[in-house]
C-alpha cells in the first residue's frame, strides 16, 4: 500500500499526471498488493532504531516501503538505492 502511494504521488507531481496515473493503475493491476500485518510495527520500530543508532536515517515513507520488503523477504525495486541501500538486509533491484 505505502508503494502505491508513493508512486501516484509521483504521478501527481509529473507533467502528465493523467497518463502517470494510469501507468501506476496498469502496473498495479498485475502485481499483488499486500497490507501489513502483526508483524510489521515491530519490524517497522526495530529499522528504525537500528538505523537511527548507525545514524543512517532514511525518509518515513522509505522506512515503510522497507519495512513491507523485509517482513515479506521481498526484493525492493526502487530508483532509489542511495537511500535503501542504508537498510540492512534489504536485497535491492535497481532500474
Amino acid at each position: 500500500m505505502h508503494v502505491i502511494c508513493e508512486l501516484l504521488a509521483g504521478a501527481e507531481l509529473a507533467r502528465r499526471p493523467a497518463v502517470e496515473r494510469q501507468r501506476v493503475h496498469h502496473l498495479c493491476a498485475g502485481v499483488e498488493i499486500v497490507y501489513p500485518d502483526r508483524r510489521f510495527p515491530i519490524a517497522y520500530a526495530q529499522l528504525l532504531a537500528s538505523l537511527e543508532r548507525a545514524h543512517q536515517r532514511i525518509s518515513t515513507l522509505d522506512l515503510l516501503i522497507a519495512t513491507a520488503a523485509l517482513v515479506d523477504e521481498a526484493p525492493l525495486v526502487t530508483r532509489n538505492t542511495r537511500d535503501f541501500s542504508r537498510v540492512p538486509g534489504l536485497s535491492l533491484v535497481g532500474y
